[in-house]
């Protein structure tokens, strides 16, 4: 039996991921079993995704087929693409929009959060995120669909996060903390998510859920992303 905590997990990841796509003009394709992209993905970005158990390698191969480099997540850690590597596994989380906030109240340097709205905050947000890097990852399209947030001390972006709604959950993704405790990041999405998607449980994925799980996070299954070699 499915767990429905997962399939909402996997389609609103699909959802961001596909979201990421369209705002580089590649669209991927939806089915009951997957989402594929026969076009390229940007960096870090998966060609196809598993979206049930159901999904065989099949599934994906409308994603990957003919593609000198692709990626694959499989959402349920259930498919093994023949002859490639495993990049990572991580596991999916679910936080009840009632669960209680677990972290003590962050000390030194108070955040001042905000939703990024234009193009120049968001190139900004996007370097703090990748440090060292000019990936060009999300273009200013994203900003009328997704939600960045970004933490600031000083005017400095020092922590921020991505927020995707979709059905009844709202996905949580590229957390990060570059100039302050990881704690304060997670308490101050969690609490701002609150207020963009009220009673909207929490999804997303860690490849180390403790972090989360301090601030109401349930880990609820694996995943892995797989790379062709």
């Amino acid at each position: 039996m499915s767990d429905d905590r997962l399939l909402e997990a996997a389609l609103n990841n699909a959802e961001w991921c596909d979201a990421v796509c369209r705002a580089h003009g590649s669209p991927g394709t939806f089915t009951a079993l997957s989402w594929t992209n026969p076009a390229s993905s940007p960096p870090y970005y998966p060609d196809a995704i598993t979206l049930a158990p159901a999904a065989g390698w099949p599934d994906l191969l409308p994603g990957v087929e003919g593609k000198p480099s692709a990626s694959v997540k499989d959402s349920f850690a259930l498919v093994e693409p023949p002859g490639w590597d495993l990049l990572f596994e991580a596991r999916w989380i679910y936080r009840p929009f009632h669960a209680a906030e677990a972290a003590p109240a962050a000390t030194g340097d108070v955040i001042a959060w905000e939703v990024v709205r234009d193009a120049a905050t968001l190139r900004d947000w996007e370097r703090a995120c990748f440090p060292g890097a000019d990936l060009g990852l999300f273009p200013a399209a994203l900003l009328g669909e997704v939600t960045f947030l970004a933490g600031r001390i000083g005017g400095d972006i020092v922590c921020g996060s991505a927020l995707n709604g979709s059905g009844r959950v709202a996905g949580v993704s590229n957390l990060f903390a570059l100039g302050c405790d990881l704690d304060a990041a997670w308490s101050g999405t969690v609490a701002t998510a609150a207020e963009l998607f009220p009673g909207r449980p929490l999804v997303g994925y860690e490849t180390d859920p403790e972090p989360a799980s301090r601030h109401g996070f349930l880990p609820i299954g694996p995943l892995r992303v797989w790379i062709k070699p």
